[in-house]
């Protein structure tokens, strides 16, 4: 597969390809541990770093947890919450253990940013604020709208894509790796690489991944994401519920399957062939490259002893009996088994919940369960009451 499969932009182009191929380069990626899990949208962009490595490149792998206190704003419609250090360095320890998943740990160096953030001066952040202008900040899309619809900006965040493009200043990268929506956080990089009398990183952009609901950018806090860390059975059930027309946007953007391959999928499905065989194989791929190819095959098992044949599986977790009739929305939310309510009495409605295979159709009547019974929440989730 050529290194520019599924790559959205390169700046600049002219030599990146010789560039890219003859290895040696030192490429920069950074994640913001504001959250304790990676999922498949920074999949995307591991995918092309192992690629990368294979070529002859080493990847720095910033934690950015200086970063991570200010907030990202981007694409955000408010200013972010700020974590504590302790959130941080709670939600890194696993970073690395899921990165290595995808990564050569020979070819890849951890650093944290605030290894060189920390000793700033307050002199040298003015300075650092003095490189950009506010005219140039509001030409970001996400500032831009909320400036022009009054919501506040806070002085920190205008902060961030200077830090983070400070980040390449410290590193002296190479090359610089992104999703299309930090263009503009990469190009300060340049900005800053070039005022430093530096030469300027390359920027590759890939494409933002959408979530299982089709729509938006798959995101923990949407909770239409598949993460690195879910167990094979989640993956799979997960990656088998994604809206068909995101079958081969998957295959292209999250796994090794040639561009004539997926081209092929695209003819077949059209001409009649079912979606569900081609999601399988999708599933089995990524269970397989983030745990095993055993635990892919396990999971498919599973999955068709659930939905082909309607078994249930052989383990499932239990649930206390209540001691009181109570509705079915309040056992899921007891449980924690949806987020809210609110989406507990939709898939009521929607009669994607049963118990011992009767569908539930009122959230609002007392439910009496007794001991054995299953309850089915959604294709994937059964629980037994004990």
């Amino acid at each position: 597969m050529t290194i520019l499969h599924g790559i959205d932009t390169i700046i600049p182009e002219d030599g990146a390809l010789a560039k890219l191929e003859k290895g040696g380069l030192n490429i920069k990626f950074g994640a913001d541990p504001s959250a304790p899990d990676l999922h498949l949208g920074h999949l995307v962009i591991l995918n092309k770093l192992r690629q990368l490595q294979d070529l002859g490149h080493t990847v720095t792998f910033i934690i950015g947890d200086f970063t991570a206190m200010i907030g990202d704003p981007t694409g955000k419609s408010t200013t972010r919450p700020a974590l504590t250090k302790s959130d941080v360095i709670e939600n890194a320890k696993s970073y690395q253990e899921q990165v290595f998943k995808i990564l050569d740990k020979n070819k890849t160096k951890v650093v944290y940013n605030s290894e060189w953030l920390d000793k700033l001066t307050a002199t040298d952040m003015i300075a650092l604020a003095a490189k950009s202008t506010v005219a140039r900040m509001l030409e970001r899309d996400d500032f831009s709208k909320r400036f022009k619809s009054n919501t506040a900006i806070s002085i920190h965040e205008f902060l961030y894509p200077l830090i983070q493009g400070y980040d390449s200043v410290a590193l002296k990268s190479d090359v610089e790796l992104g999703g299309t929506d930090q263009t503009f956080n990469l190009l300060m990089g340049r900005q800053l690489q070039k005022d430093a009398g530096l030469p300027e990183q390359m920027i590759i952009t890939l494409p933002i991944l959408e979530g299982l609901d089709g729509t938006q950018k798959m995101s923990k806090s949407l909770n239409n994401h598949i993460g690195l860390t879910d167990s094979p059975k989640d993956i799979f059930g997960k990656t088998m519920s994604i809206p068909d027309e995101l079958i081969t946007r998957y295959f292209s953007l999250l796994t090794n399957t040639p561009k004539d391959t997926i081209e092929q999928m695209q003819t077949q499905m059209k001409n009649g062939a079912n979606p569900r065989d081609f999601k399988i194989e999708l599933a089995k791929t990524l269970v397989a490259r983030l745990h095993s190819q055993d635990a892919a095959n396990a999971a498919h098992s599973e999955f068709l002893e659930i939905f082909a044949n309607k078994g249930v599986p052989d383990t499932i977790p239990e649930i206390k009996i209540p001691p009181s009739p109570i509705s079915i929305v309040d056992i899921i939310a007891e449980y924690n088994i949806l987020p809210s309510k609110k989406e507990a009495r939709r898939m009521v409605e929607q009669g994607a919940v049963s118990i011992d295979d009767e569908k539930i159709t009122d959230p609002t009547t007392p439910q009496h369960p007794t001991t054995g019974q299953v309850l089915k929440v959604g294709k994937r989730k059964f629980y037994q009451f004990a």
